[in-house]
């Protein structure tokens, strides 16, 4: 297990991570998500004991990496790490990958065995002989994981490991990492800029923001249940709506937000200040007539914006207060839906996130 206790790091006066708490459960898939310049690298390289910690401490097995220098070199070979940009030595495949066994002594019957079975699961068998700068970005990060992995360290950290690849060699890195996560109970530790392979990759997601870890929990937690309106924005939710709660029936509050109330299903009581958080996707259009609609709030507004969203469409629906609504395009064209129509805009009780302002 990997601990993280107050971690901090500075640059001078710059402050990057300032009080890091998580624990990283052994053989899970963690992977770290934020802003840029949120300081997802630095914490990676702290972990890897290629830069110290200005504050706090890390903890391998209950052992603290950072006390004692002369024990870095055999917590560091418990370790490997994949940069976002891999270095490609002039050398073969096969030289590329044995370099960190070698470095450990390894004889070298051992060595020929370990790359047969690393190119195997990476799925290039057979580039043996192949110059390793000849490849291509996804092939040569995949080396890059090969000799990471055939050292059996304990963690695999991986930066942004799939940043400047194209959408194919991604998915080939994804499966890859769950792989290699799966058939040797391998702790990964990933960062990412790519939200959907958090959710498609990860156990667990920390949250880095403003120097700390904003939220930690599963995809679902994070993306579904996100503790506070700037996590709800990071990861995307685009209705987040300013209110108060008026009243609450069992368990359903009613939220008084401008000229609109919005009922929610929340513990928290009247008075409350909050953000009530709606996925655009949790929203059902109907026509400005449309009857027989079963969910709780039901406001009417009229459509300001319509553009494309890959297979969906993004509407902006004024009801007083703008919503976003994502709807597909053969929905969207059944309903004849323009700019400046007249709508409805449903949504249930509990679609409805609600954190404390």
């Amino acid at each position: 297990m990997i601990e993280l206790s107050h971690v901090a790091k500075n640059f001078g006066e710059k402050v990057v991570l300032k009080d890091v708490n998580a624990a990283i459960r052994d053989g899970e898939i963690f992977a770290i998500i934020g802003p840029s310049g949120s300081g997802k690298s630095t914490l990676l390289r702290l972990i890897n004991l290629l830069d110290t910690p200005s504050g706090g401490e890390i903890l391998l097995d209950g052992a603290d990496i950072h006390a004692d220098r002369g024990s870095a070199l055999g917590f560091r070979r418990q370790m490997a790490m994949v940069f976002q940009k891999p270095a490609a030595f002039n050398e073969t495949v096969y030289d590329n990958i044995a370099i960190g066994l070698r470095i450990r002594h390894v004889p070298e019957a051992g060595i020929r065995e370990k790359i047969a079975a690393a190119l195997e699961v990476i799925g290039l068998s057979g580039y043996e002989k192949r110059k390793a700068k000849t490849l291509s970005g996804g092939e040569m990060q995949r080396v890059a994981i090969a000799r990471a992995v055939v050292t059996d360290p304990v963690v695999l950290l991986l930066d942004e490991p799939t940043a400047n690849l194209d959408p194919v060699a991604t998915e080939a890195i994804e499966d890859l990492v769950v792989r290699i996560n799966r058939e040797m109970n391998q702790t990964v530790v990933l960062s990412t800029h790519d939200m959907l392979q958090g959710q498609r990759l990860a156990h667990r997601i920390g949250v880095l923001m403003d120097g700390v870890f904003a939220q930690i929990g599963t995809p679902r937690e994070v993306f579904a249940m996100p503790k506070n309106r700037y996590v709800a924005r990071f990861v995307g939710i685009e209705n987040i709506i300013e209110g108060e709660v008026r009243e609450n029936s069992d368990g359903v509050a009613a939220i008084a937000a401008g000229w609109v109330t919005i009922a929610a299903v929340t513990p928290l009581g009247p008075g409350t200040k909050v953000c009530a958080c709606i996925k655009p996707e949790d929203i059902t259009i109907h026509l400005a007539d449309g009857t027989g609609i079963s969910a709780r709030n039901v406001l009417s507004g009229r459509v300001t914006g319509v553009r494309a969203y890959g297979p969906l469409n993004h509407l902006t629906v004024d009801c007083g207060i703008p919503f976003t609504v994502l709807v597909t395009w053969k929905s969207a064209e059944e309903l004849g839906i323009r700019e400046g129509m007249a709508v409805k805009i449903s949504f249930k009780a509990s679609a409805v996130h609600v954190v404390e302002d």
